[in-house]
Order: C-alpha cells, then structure tokens, then sequence
C-alpha cells in the first residue's frame, strides 16, 4: 500500500515514557517511580480544578459547547483581547498544526531553531514545506534574520523560553526583531512556558495584547500543559489578530475540546494563587540543580521554565545514563535524539528532586 510521499522523512515524535510503561518493563512498584520527563506540574492541577471537573462529570454524555465561551471570555479577561484574536486547540501543538496547514505547503520555506520543540519540524513536513534551522544552539536573533533575508521562509518559529533547552529571548529584543520581518511572513512566538519566565525576569515577559497590537503577522501560543498541570486535559490556545484566527478556524475540526477540559482550563486561569506558588517552589527547587551541576562539574543551561538542560561531559553519555536511571524508576528526557550530549529534567517536588541528585551522583 502506498502512502503519502511526504510521511517517508518524518520521524515519529517520542513523548516520555508513561509510568505504565516503565511498571510493565521493570517490575518496578508505582509508588517507586519518578516522571521528570515531561515538564508536567509535579503539584498536579488546583484543587478548584478538580473540584469543578467532578461537578461537571454529569455532562459528558453531551457535546462541549463549540463555542468555547466561557474559557475565550476567560482567557480574553487574562490577556485583555477580544474572543475573536483566540482559538483554543487540543494543546498548543493543534494550533501549530492549524498554522502551518494554513500557511505553508510543498514550495514554502519554515525558519526555527538548532534546537527547539520537535513539532514544529513534524507538522511542516506534513505539507512538504523545507525547514530552515539556525546554527546556534540557543536563539540568535541576528542569525535568524540573516537567514530570514536569505531564505525568505514564509514561517517562523520562535520558542520562548525554549524547549527543550530552556533559555529565553528577551522582549526588546524579539519586538526589535520582529519589527524587521515582512507583514506576509507568519511569526509564531510559542510561549508555553511563559508563566515561569515572566516570574525569572521581566524582561523575558511577552506580553500577547501588545504583540498582535503591534505585529498583525504574529501568533501567540500559550498552554495549559505546564503552570497549569493540566497536561492530561489536552488544552492549549493561540492570540493573534481576528482575519488570522479566522483562517486558522477553518482547519478547526467541531469539538476539538471535552467538556471536562474546557471546565478545568476556565476555572485553572482564574486560580492564580496555585500558579503563583508552583512556580515559586519550581525555582527554589531549581537552585538544588544549579548547586548539584556544579558540584559534579555538569553543564546547566540556565532555564526559565519548569526543567533544567544538563550537558555532559565527553566522558558521560546522556542515553546510558537515561536508560540506568530508567532502571531505578527515575524517569528523565534523553536529548541525544536533538544531537545533544544531554538530559532535560523536569523540575520536581524537593523529594523527588532529591531522589534524582541521589541515582545520578552514583551513576555518574
């Protein structure tokens, strides 16, 4: 049977492994295990979340509202922008699915980082469209507007903070550099983790409303994967002007979100007290990291999200290391896959972040 020709150079994208999965392999008791590889929330979801989702049980015989009201209004209230500059997508990763749907095909050129979120490259390869990387590991906004000069890609990819590394443009400079970029080219600014770096340093802060204010060629991406530990519910969300969330709606297939995750994402934006400390606890915690890398001599990249980027040395090896610590019921992100000697680690509670310094010191 023959296929699409443009599934032939797509590698399936990996998530980290489930719990499950590392029960069934190694015998090892739930109880045991450790997931720090997929930047969850190691504190779950607000309990006003949980809370509401149980009330709401009762309708899942029904269809959602499409509409999507009730969190649009929300998130319009959050953002200060109208309901008509949203759409919600099941994660953010739907939204970059609509965009490059919408925009690119088989001629277009698609410019993103060395090193970013796997999905970006997936997608575009869907519509045949050539990926554009950069050179440097972390955002170089000079050499991507060289390439974009270049290139003349018809999209671009900008992750900030950055998965999976975990550095972060500052504001000036991406409004500096998006003020250089022609009005035809699609801009998405992917700011999953912007909940955490806001809370680091202001000036990594991107504000949505000034963004498409400002830029009518920008899209904003936003999650409730991560601060929000709502990874399960599968809601994600992107801002721009109306006449390009109009284009994205028309790939929007009807019903693209339960009923129980539009309940717990509108009642997770207005618990702002259980972000706040989330993300207070995810950097007291990161500092023990900073404090374990150097004294094992291990590279850190300095993170403004909820992980940390640890590159080893020649003489370790980030696969070994992920598949021992596997065996131990430590569950972490093997970066060899994006040609990087490394681990991400998602920032844990203080035990589970002890249990990690405790498995990695003896095996390294």
């Amino acid at each position: 049977m023959k296929f699409n020709a443009t599934l032939e150079n797509i590698i399936t994208y990996e998530a980290g492994k489930p719990i499950e999965l590392v029960v069934r392999e190694f015998g090892i008791e739930p109880k045991d295990i450790v997931k720090l590889a997929s930047n969850e929330n190691p504190f779950g979801c607000s309990s006003k979340v949980k809370e509401a989702v149980v009330n709401i049980v009762s309708k899942m015989a029904l269809y959602p509202d499409d509409s999507m009201f009730k969190l649009k209004d929300a998130l319009g209230q959050r953002y200060k922008v109208q309901t008509d500059n949203l759409i919600i997508g099941s994660g953010s990763d739907q939204v970059i699915e609509f965009a490059i749907h919408a925009k690119a095909s088989s001629k277009s050129k698609i410019l993103m980082n060395s090193i970013t979120f796997a999905m970006y490259e997936i997608y575009a390869k869907h519509v045949g469209a050539e990926v554009i990387r950069t050179a440097s590991q972390e955002h170089d906004l000079d050499e991507f507007y060289a390439l974009y000069l270049r290139e003349k890609p018809e999209m671009i990819f900008l992750c900030t903070p950055n998965n999976p590394t975990g550095d972060a443009i500052d504001s000036k400079k991406l409004f500096d550099f998006l003020s250089k970029i022609d009005s035809d080219t699609l801009v998405v600014v992917d700011g999953a983790y912007m909940e955490y770096a806001i809370a680091k340093d202001e000036n990594k802060k991107v504000d949505p409303k000034e963004l498409i204010e400002k830029f009518d060629n920008v899209l904003y991406l936003g999650t409730f994967s991560k601060a929000y530990g709502l990874g399960g519910m599968r809601v994600g969300y992107g801002i721009s002007n109306s006449k390009i969330i109009k284009e994205l709606y028309k790939l929007r297939p009807p019903f693209n979100i339960t009923t129980l995750s539009l309940e717990a994402a509108t009642v997770a934006i207005n618990d702002e007290e259980f972000v706040k400390k989330s993300v207070i606890s995810n950097f007291e915690q990161m500092k023990r990291y900073e404090e374990f890398a150097n004294i094992q001599k291990i590279d850190i990249i300095e993170s403004y999200t909820n992980f940390v980027t640890l590159c080893l040395s020649g003489t370790q090896n980030s696969t070994k290391l992920s598949n021992e610590l596997l065996k131990k019921g430590m569950i972490v992100r093997d970066l060899s896959s994006y040609g990087m000697n490394a681990i991400r680690v998602t920032v844990g509670t203080a035990e589970q972040n002890s249990r990690f310094f405790e498995l990695t010191k003896e095996l390294i």
